[in-house]
């Protein structure tokens, strides 16, 4: 199409008049403001600062506030980098287990089918048990929070949600284990990209655990739902490989 980047898929981030247009637009539109009050701050801050004090701690409080208001708003655009590429975040993720838990003994399996299911965007075995991760990317303003022990976002249940991911793990639990000869059990888990989250996360809610990327590798870390030894987890990983295709793709078995 003339006028079309031919670097970028076909996205609706990248149309005039999706969520992810229009919030860019309102983002680009509001930077004067931004930088109207972040100027207003410092000033505040070198007047009051300088008259307290002196003219250098003035100096140095306005240019800290100025810092701190910049980084704030830095981080509230950056969290939403995700989404706003039209991306669910899986690519992302995938990234940081290479880096962090990949290095710690875990094996990271990417894009696996779990037939009926749908696809399993990462699966994570280490010593202290195996993971099914989902990746969501919601715009900056959705708020995802629990009641009792329901997930919400945004004043709505997410039924269909958590009942599909919930299946897909029971799924490939099955596969895998019936691969591997013995019971194996996996655990889902959801990354979030953007939105609001509680200030305690990660949070569980209809038994899944929900957090940002990087806490919820931590959470992973931290919470262990097996005891597997280093031969345990390259058992399971060669069963998860055979049990679970690329793509649809079966690997044959060994004679």
């Amino acid at each position: 199409m003339i006028g079309s980047s031919i670097y970028l898929r076909d996205r609706a981030a990248f149309t005039g008049g999706s969520p992810q247009a229009v919030f860019e637009e309102l983002w680009q539109k509001d930077r004067k403001g931004r930088l109207r009050n972040r100027a207003i701050m410092a000033g505040a801050a070198l007047l009051l600062c300088g008259a307290l004090v002196n003219a250098v701690f003035g100096i140095v409080a306005a240019v800290l506030v100025a810092a701190v208001d910049s980084l704030v708003h830095w981080r509230i655009y950056s969290t939403s980098s995700v989404w706003r590429r039209g991306l669910r975040g899986d690519e992302r993720m995938a990234r940081l287990l290479r880096l962090t838990l990949e290095r710690r003994g875990h094996r990271v399996l990417l894009a696996r089918t779990v037939p009926e299911h749908g696809s399993a965007d990462q699966l994570v075995i280490g010593p202290g048990g195996v993971w099914l991760v989902h990746n969501e990317a919601w715009q900056p303003d959705a708020e995802l929070s629990r009641h009792g022990d329901k997930l919400f976002i945004d004043g709505r249940t997410q039924t269909k949600l958590v009942r599909s991911l919930t299946a897909r793990a029971e799924a490939a639990a099955a596969l895998i284990s019936e691969r591997a000869g013995t019971r194996v059990e996996v655990t889902p888990v959801l990354a979030v990209h953007g939105g609001r989250l509680p200030r305690r996360t990660p949070f569980t809610a209809d038994g899944i655990t929900f957090a940002q990327p990087f806490r919820l590798i931590r959470w992973m870390r931290r919470n262990p739902t097996a005891e597997l030894s280093a031969d345990d987890v390259e058992s399971i990983a060669r069963a998860a490989v055979h049990a679970l295709p690329i793509g649809g793709r079966t690997m044959p078995t060994a004679a």
